[in-house]
């Protein structure tokens, strides 16, 4: 999916990434999520759309959009932003030779399943590697903490080979441990994976062995964040809901007690978003 990039997600894109290829940093002073989706609702009740930014009439929009918008989004910043066309071509060129997709939320394209799940939280962009109509077809989410013993790498590398037998997709945070675990039991049995990163998407994609999993498209990768972006903890917390919104059903292999982000996730997902059904194996024992 290289196809090219339309006129909205080009604007989004100069507004909110970095666009920075390697692991450079960026002077431009990105909208945020929040202001994104303000300056998004603005445009929503003119009845105009993130295109029209980059059109003739800009200058007149922004100056409507600024009576609307909070005071940190002036002309000035959007224009400033907007203005970022080489460095656009230049990240764009470098995500197709990785084959790397982008996609946002005002595309066709865009993941039905988490749109219509996550609604206003659902990322204005996405960024993935292989088959992403992959996302569509639902499965089965395993998570859990860093820090277990072999006997449950064990049993999760078990409940992948049970979801590749049931002919379910295994989708998880493709972390090391657990996520790593469960991925690993379903594509050792031919079947497909779905890894939500929480790191850099594009050293990942060029991992020679994920390589030939995402050429066979048994594994598709996504990322809500610029390509080139190394680990945070907050992204890794924010893309929690990501993992929920694509399942079906979701395991929590274990967890360490009210904290970490397997808690968070989970109990996110069971106080606030309430997407799927949550399983905890247990054992009896507190906090496990």
């Amino acid at each position: 999916m290289n196809d090219p990039l339309s006129p909205n997600t080009q604007a989004i894109l100069l507004l909110t990434a970095p666009l920075i290829v390697g692991r450079g940093k960026t002077d431009a002073d990105l909208l945020t999520p929040g202001q994104y989706r303000r300056l998004a609702q603005s445009l929503r009740e003119q009845e105009r759309q993130p295109s029209d930014l980059l059109g003739p009439d800009s200058a007149t929009l922004c100056e409507a959009l600024g009576e609307t918008c909070a005071p940190q989004i002036d002309c000035e910043r959007l224009h400033t932003l907007l203005e970022r066309g080489f460095q656009l071509s230049q990240a764009l060129e470098h995500w197709h030779a990785r084959a790397i997709w982008v996609v946002s939320r005002t595309d066709a394209a865009y993941h039905r399943r988490i749109k219509s799940r996550l609604k206003d939280d659902a990322h204005a962009i996405l960024y993935g590697c292989s088959d992403p109509l992959r996302l569509e077809t639902g499965g089965l989410a395993v998570v859990g903490s860093h820090h277990v013993d072999e006997t449950l790498i064990e049993y999760t590398e078990g409940v992948g080979r049970l979801a590749a037998k049931a002919g379910r997709t295994l989708i998880s945070g493709a972390a090391r441990s657990i996520d790593q675990a469960a991925m690993g039991g379903v594509l050792q049995a031919q079947k497909q994976a779905i890894g939500v990163l929480a790191d850099s998407l594009e050293t990942t994609v060029l991992n020679r062995e994920h390589r030939d999993l995402l050429l066979e498209e048994r594994l598709v990768l996504i990322f809500p964040y610029d390509p080139a972006a190394g680990f945070n903890v907050g992204n890794a917390m924010q893309r929690n809901k990501l993992i929920y919104a694509l399942a079906g059903a979701a395991l929590v292999v274990s967890s360490d007690y009210k904290k970490g982000g397997t808690w968070a996730g989970a109990s996110e997902q069971l106080e606030k978003h309430r997407l799927v059904p949550v399983y905890v194996r247990a054992t009896g024992e507190t906090g496990y």
